[in-house]
């Protein structure tokens, strides 16, 4: 009887103990990609950029300079500095303007009249301030394609 008594307290205080050191903080790589891209009258891009955060805690995004390629071509740098807050495995969207180099503005000008995607690659950093502490760099290497949007003309998806 009193051993059973005294496993029962033990396995008590075990289990206490175990809630005594709270949620789990984890700081994982954020990740980009470009939502949408659309080519404006001017010729010039805005790039939605989805920023994506995959940490347990939430992290305040400082600053972006992603080099972007699109099929191939040097279309030039996405640069910002948003300083948005994005909750714990969470997203959001940031819109960048760009002005293209000439070989990618004609790529993507070539691939909308085409009715077809384009593949494109980012790389850079992205800094961000997990829940209030030092700010950290992470870096980012993404390859991906977009398509034309059906009825959205200039829009690639």
């Amino acid at each position: 009887m009193k051993l059973t008594r005294l496993v029962g307290m033990a396995l008590c205080v075990a289990l206490l103990a175990g809630c005594a050191s709270g949620p789990v903080r984890r700081v994982s790589e954020p990740s980009a990609r470009i939502q949408q891209l659309t080519v404006r009258a001017d010729g010039s891009w805005s790039t939605d950029l989805r920023i994506e955060n995959f940490s347990s805690i939430a992290m305040r995004f400082d600053r972006i300079d992603l080099a972007l390629t699109v099929a191939g071509q040097d279309a030039g740098r996405l640069s910002a500095q948003p300083a948005l807050s994005i909750g714990k495995e969470s997203a959001d969207v940031v819109t960048v303007t760009l002005a293209p180099n000439a070989a990618a503005k004609l790529a993507v000008a070539d691939a909308l009249a085409a009715g077809r995607g384009v593949d494109y690659t980012l790389k850079g950093t992205v800094a961000a301030t997990p829940d209030n502490t030092r700010q950290r760099s992470f870096k980012i290497d993404r390859n991906s394609a977009l398509s034309p949007a059906p009825g959205l003309p200039g829009v690639l998806r």
